[in-house]
């Protein structure tokens, strides 16, 4: 298999878990990745630290740190990994028009009975809708919902699960499944269309309740392709 296009990725959200896990699966696999946070005083020590983890990764790629806008300004790719409460007024305030922009915003709600899913637009929505409303000029998938920051930051090279891809734009949905090479040692799966998000995001309450019955980091694996 020939080696992935490198993209330049912004991560917003970069300093959350997520966010730093995803964005050092991508350097360690040749990608340059810009870490984004409200201050960019708050990014850079999280880009060193990434960086220093990245030490004798032969072909790895740069790691940094900026503001969300500059991040996303010298990104080609922007991934959105950040808490859904904000969410809406963040994603409006960045410059976002002509950008390749992948969503692995979960909207979730835990209580005394777990992790749950939020209903988004009266169960007709998503955060990747969401963000497609609020950044029409930009092209949104959804991705990387249900992977483990955990796992994500671990010593494993790959993980072992799927990367499910949903999108209304097969050439934005290519560039998300390439990237789920870098976390997983194979192309993300095309599951579907952009509004079939509203299935992936709860579904991380799904493997959160796995989680705390067996004390895992459980993922997703699609049979029969």
């Amino acid at each position: 298999m020939s080696e992935p296009t490198p993209y330049r990725i912004a991560v917003i959200g970069g300093t959350g878990p997520q966010g730093k896990g995803l964005g050092y699966r991508f350097a360690r696999h040749g990608h340059s990745v810009v870490l984004g946070s409200r201050a960019a005083e708050k990014a850079q020590p999280v880009a060193t630290e990434v960086t220093e983890r990245l030490s004798g990764v032969k072909g790895a790629g740069e790691v940094t740190g900026a503001t969300n806008a500059d991040a996303v300004a010298a990104a080609d790719v922007v991934l959105l990994a950040v808490p859904y409460d904000g969410h809406d007024e963040l994603v409006a305030t960045l410059p976002l028009a002509g950008k390749t922009v992948i969503s692995c915003v979960n909207p979730l709600a835990f209580d005394k009975r777990g992790a749950h899913g939020r209903v988004v637009n009266g169960g007709e929505g998503s955060a990747a809708e969401s963000a497609q409303e609020l950044a029409p000029e930009a092209t949104v998938v959804g991705a990387f919902h249900n992977v483990s920051a955990v796992l994500l930051w671990g010593d494993e090279e790959f993980l072992d699960e799927d990367v499910l891809v949903v999108g209304d734009v097969v050439e934005a949905k290519e560039v998300a499944m390439d990237l789920a090479a870098a976390v997983t040692g194979r192309r993300g799966i095309d599951a579907g269309k952009l509004r079939l998000a509203r299935q992936l995001e709860p579904f991380t309450a799904v493997l959160i309740s796995i989680n705390r019955k067996y004390k895992t980091h459980a993922g997703v694996r699609i049979s029969g392709l």
